[in-house]
């Protein structure tokens, strides 16, 4: 299966246990892996024949941006979800970064990694 990569998208959104992070916000970063076969767009060289980055770029921004989270594991699997309703994905794979977590004495980040391929929906 082909795979196609979009990393390094960065979004402020509300999402967090605690409540200030709910409130202020944060920044959170998505890298995906979107599995889809290939073979036709690399035949064409057409976009109907492959997937439009912008809009999945579109959906990333608009769950962060939107919706509110106590944890980044919801977070991540409704992004998800909404890719898989897209007709030529088959798999997703999303890494979702917290780029400051607010923990104290902790200068690093806080990721969570998901995989889901069509047909796990309930």
């Amino acid at each position: 299966m082909d795979c196609i990569r979009l990393t390094g998208i960065r979004c402020y959104g509300y999402s967090g246990a605690l409540p200030e992070e709910q409130v202020l916000g944060q920044w959170f970063e998505v890298d995906l892996a979107l599995w889809k076969d290939l073979t036709q767009a690399g035949r064409s060289d057409r976009l109907e024949h492959t997937l439009d980055y912008r809009q999945i770029i579109a959906i990333v921004r608009h769950i962060i941006t939107t919706e509110k989270f106590a944890l980044i594991e919801r977070l991540a699997t409704v992004i998800v979800e909404q890719i898989l309703e897209l007709e030529s994905v088959e798999q997703v794979g999303i890494r979702l970064t917290k780029v400051a977590a607010p923990i104290p004495d902790f200068t690093g980040q806080v990721s969570i990694e998901l995989t889901r391929q069509r047909g796990y929906l309930p």
